[in-house]
């Protein structure tokens, strides 16, 4: 018995581990140059993300004085909804944590502008730190253990079956994307044949008419009996 509890709580550890292993890394840092505020213009990040998943936005900006970092969150839908907008970061950690309705690239634009009086500078730039959580990663489990009263090893498990349920579903969306892809390709493959077939009855016709005229021609000026 104790055998058995050994081996199946290794099974267990492994695929957390390898759940681990396939998490992938979504932050990024970049420098952000100051501009004047009247020609300021956004450097933009984004994400796809689907539809009816959390999303979980991390940012700050670094140190820098007479400098202003502004963010909007926006998505890439018809009706480009704005997630979230904040006109000055700060060196802290902003949390950022909304539900995309639909499936769309959510789209993070920063801009710096320079206080009055300043110009751009290669001194003035402030250091950006923007960290996407999509899904099961945007999900704290630290408080869900709280509210549940769940033990480590019933979190991790929770862990897993999320990130199993989130790889579930990015298949069954790369299965119905392949799909509408596979019947645009039939489809395209039906009109490309029937194209074909109408240009060869075409050709077909104009060769003959083509040998009927010049027959005729060359009649009318005695070349042929």
């Amino acid at each position: 018995m104790a055998r058995k509890l050994f081996t199946a709580t290794v099974a267990i550890s492994l695929l957390i581990l390898a759940a681990t292993w396939l998490q992938t890394t979504n932050a990024i840092k970049f420098d952000l140059p100051g501009q004047d505020a009247d020609d300021a213009q956004p450097v933009c990040v984004s994400h796809y993300v689907d539809e009816e998943t959390q999303v979980v936005i991390k940012v700050k900006a670094g140190p820098g004085s007479h400098q202003k970092v502004s963010l909007e969150v926006e998505d890439s839908s018809v009706h480009q909804n704005q997630l979230f907008r904040k006109d000055s970061l700060t060196e802290e950690f902003q949390r950022i944590a909304f539900l995309n309705k639909e499936a769309s690239d959510v789209v993070a634009c920063f801009t710096n502008t320079l206080a009055k009086n300043y110009k751009p500078d290669a001194r003035y730039s402030r250091m950006i730190d923007v960290d996407f959580e999509i899904g099961a990663e945007a999900i704290d489990y630290v408080k869900m253990a709280e509210q549940e009263k769940l033990k480590p090893m019933e979190v991790e498990l929770r862990k897993l079956e999320d990130q199993v349920g989130e790889i579930l579903r990015n298949m069954e969306h790369l299965k119905a994307r392949e799909e509408r892809m596979r019947n645009t390709n039939e489809s395209t493959n039906e009109r490309v044949k029937w194209f074909s077939t109408l240009t060869m009855c075409v050709l077909v016709v104009l060769g003959l008419w083509q040998i009927f005229y010049l027959k005729r021609f060359f009649r009318k000026k005695r070349l042929i009996d």
